[in-house]
């Protein structure tokens, strides 16, 4: 198939080189590392010298010079340049694989002032089989510490002052060594990528920071591997709820697009049972946006509609007079809404690590107020952003019937293979999640590609020439084949965790089932088929080995999740099985 089927763009996936020692084996990718394995055993994820800009988008190297010399060692070396405004940044990086060794040194030089968030080594570990495994931590001179890798998601760093990390993976175990600066480490499982990542320099330090004119800053990662009595192994994690059934399925849509005159008919081709509007107070969105969606619902009886309200919750504000202003404005539009999300407008932006909160109302004080003005609707809290902010910042679950928060892959990375990966990842999201809610029920908000807010800079990113780009608002992939098998992973990974609602996509957009004028995307028939599932028992939710099995009641959906071709399945295709025997296959 054609790039543009699968990508939605002309522009090719990034090429990588395999790299092998003995029975040791990597792949070289954008200068970067990645799955280090001895054998079919994953010792490490990932080992990467990054830059980031301030809204901790991810900077892509200029490589020149690549040169590599196989022998008794594999050496790789190269130059990669980095551009942010008038400044550069020149590293020089050499790279030795051996059969028991892989060190990775990198020497930067800025020219002109070079502003960054984030510029050094990051290391990843796996999770599949490693969450809730020993670990050992050495921190310099002071004692090492042995503790394991955390099983619920951490909010917060678990490890810093890291100086090595020593693990087993199967029969190995593996030494890894940081030099050059201070490392801590976070648990990316947070934003979905399928990793624990350690990463040089505090978050509790001031950032952007300035590297110099004409700086230099040295830097190494050394990891060794020695054979070991195998150690118990260590159980993946899963959300398994007893007797679960497929969530209801709802689309997120905006004022504009509810006004569309052609709205009733292409929520029709998909069948969602609710639809989630989006209403921001701290945007000026008010009793217009509400007559929109109370003009929509008047067209569509038979969907539920929920509303995502975006509240200002100032701390010198009158609480009950801007939740009971909302209540009449919903009265005034004639908007029935079955449920009432509320997000505070301060609590979009994250707050990192190091980070003084921003002031806000106390979510206790926020929730009584809209429970008493909406009463008799159902009340959600959380975040209108991603898990790591509702962490971060747990609500009270007591005052509330559900929670909610949403998810996108492209955070940190938006390379094909990273993006796919992070299907591994959510039954731990969905996990940790389950265990904040305490009971009550659980929605998944927006999980789209692309993101729709960046709750970490002051932008989402621009994306003109269509290509994997971090944390941006346009992702081509959703027009391509690669879409609709994601999120066809994704519906396989939350089947038996006992979501209430689900939401996959917007309507039209960038983030939509359909182009601005009304042209189904790929994705569209997927999300269609897994609508017709909500209330369906979960009988099988399997993924693995580059595939996802889905099957519910009577039906059977599959995935391929790579670009190679897996027996029917084309790349990135998907298919429909009916048990009873009747069998479909789409592109």
């Amino acid at each position: 198939m054609e790039a543009r089927a699968l990508y939605g763009t002309e522009a090719p996936p990034a090429l990588q080189q395999r790299l092998v020692a003995g029975p040791v084996s990597l792949g070289l990718e954008g200068g970067n590392l990645r799955h280090l394995r001895h054998g079919e055993t994953e010792l490490i994820r990932a080992v990467a010298f990054l830059v980031r800009d301030r809204d901790w988008g991810t900077l892509a190297p200029e490589i020149r010079d690549l040169r590599i010399e196989v022998g008794d060692e594999t050496r790789v070396s190269y130059t990669a340049h980095f551009d942010s405004g008038v400044a550069r940044l020149a590293v020089d990086v050499t790279i030795r694989l051996t059969a028991g060794l892989l060190r990775f040194a990198a020497e930067a030089r800025a020219t002109g002032d070079f502003e960054t968030n984030r510029t050094g080594f990051t290391v990843l570990h796996p999770i599949e089989g490693v969450a809730g495994a020993p670990l050992r931590v050495e921190h310099g001179d002071a004692l090492a510490e042995d503790s394991q890798f955390p099983v619920l998601i951490a909010p917060w760093q678990p490890f810093q002052n890291i100086t090595g990390l020593i693990h087993q993976a199967g029969g190995l175990r593996v030494t890894c060594r940081f030099e050059g600066d201070v490392f801590e480490m976070e648990d990316q499982r947070q934003w979905g990528d399928a990793s624990y990542k350690t990463y040089v320099r505090p978050l509790a330090l001031p950032w952007p920071y300035c590297i110099a004119d004409g700086s230099v800053i040295r830097q190494a990662v050394e990891i060794r591997w020695e054979a070991v009595a195998p150690a118990a192994p260590v159980a993946p994690l899963r959300c398994v709820v007893p007797d679960a059934v497929f969530p209801e399925t709802a689309l997120l849509l905006d004022a504009a697009e509810a006004a569309r005159p052609d709205a009733p008919a292409l929520i029709r081709q998909i069948g969602p049972q609710r639809l989630l509007c989006h209403l921001d107070a701290a945007a000026g969105h008010g009793l217009t946006e509400l007559r929109a969606f109370a003009d929509l619902q008047a067209r569509l009886p038979e969907c539920a509609f929920d509303l995502e309200l975006i509240a200002h919750c100032r701390p010198d504000g009158d609480l009950t007079a801007e939740f009971t202003g909302h209540a009449a404005d919903l009265a005034r539009a004639g908007f029935h809404p079955a449920s009432v999300m509320v997000c505070p407008a301060v609590d979009r932006q994250s707050t990192p690590p190091g980070s003084e909160w921003p002031a806000c109302t106390p979510l206790e004080a926020i929730h009584r107020a809209a429970r008493a003005a909406f009463a008799g609707i159902a009340l959600g809290g959380g975040m209108a952003s991603f898990f790591p902010e509702l962490n971060r910042k747990r609500p009270p679950v007591a005052l509330l019937d559900f929670v909610s928060h949403g998810l996108c892959p492209i955070v940190h990375a938006a390379d094909d293979l990273s993006v796919m990966e992070t299907l591994e990842t959510v039954p731990h999201i969905m996990l940790s999640a389950q265990a904040i809610a305490a009971g009550a029920a659980r929605r998944l908000g927006p999980s789209t590609l692309a993101m729709r807010q960046n709750p970490y800079g002051s932008r989402t990113l621009p994306n003109p020439g269509r290509g994997r780009v971090c944390m941006t608002d346009d992702d081509p992939r959703q027009d391509g084949a690669f879409a609709a098998a994601w999120t066809l992973g994704l519906a396989t990974q939350i089947a038996p965790a006992g979501l209430q609602v689900w939401t996959p996509a917007g309507l039209t957009g960038p983030r939509g089932l359909f182009h601005t004028d009304g042209r189904a995307r790929p994705l569209a028939a997927v999300v269609a088929r897994l609508a017709g599932l909500a209330g369906q028992p979960v009988n099988a939710a399997e993924l693995g080995g580059g595939r996802s099995r889905l099957a519910c009641g009577a039906r059977v959906l599959e995935a391929n999740l790579t670009a190679t071709a897996q027996g029917p399945l084309p790349p990135y295709g998907w298919r429909e099985d009916l048990q009873a025997g009747r069998q479909g296959t789409m592109p």
